[in-house]
């Protein structure tokens, strides 16, 4: 690319014949191809398989204060989280609020996305303490380290 000074001193982009017509002829809509080929790995790192089970253990800090999770893990502010998709909310011997026993939750990926985001939305009268996580990958890091102890 060479650089022409125009009538008034600024310089200008002078491009060659061969890669105006390249450019001309080119319509906006052949580039979405390109673009989408370009994003894929971007979109399978944002997908559910993408998500970072230790990055879900940094976040699980939060949740470690009431909840325990692995092997040892028993009651205890919070009931332990082991086996937890498939299962009933409020169906551990633990003392849940009279709401949580209740509910007819049953705890896999979305209702337990959705309780992380609100837990007073997904179970008005809920004895758990969280104002709720807005961060989206931090929600599907931390279901992906709960996963784990499945």
């Amino acid at each position: 690319m060479r650089y022409r000074r125009t009538a008034h001193g600024r310089p200008r982009r002078v491009y060659n014949q061969a890669m105006k017509r390249r450019v001309t002829k080119r319509s906006g809509l052949l580039h979405i191809p390109a673009l989408l080929i370009a994003m894929l790995p971007a979109l399978n790192a944002n997908a559910a398989g993408g998500a970072d089970p230790k990055a879900g253990a940094a976040a699980f800090r939060v949740c470690a204060s009431c909840h325990q999770v692995g092997p040892g893990a028993r009651n205890a502010f919070g009931p332990h989280l082991n086996n937890l998709f498939g299962r009933r909310a409020g169906s551990l011997q633990y003392a849940y609020s009279a709401a949580m026993k209740k509910s007819p939750v049953v705890w896999n990926d979305s209702t337990l996305a959705a309780f992380l985001r609100d837990p007073d939305a997904v179970v008005p009268g809920t004895k758990m303490r969280l104002w709720g996580y807005s961060d989206e990958r931090k929600i599907a890091n931390l279901l992906a380290y709960l996963r784990q102890y499945q």
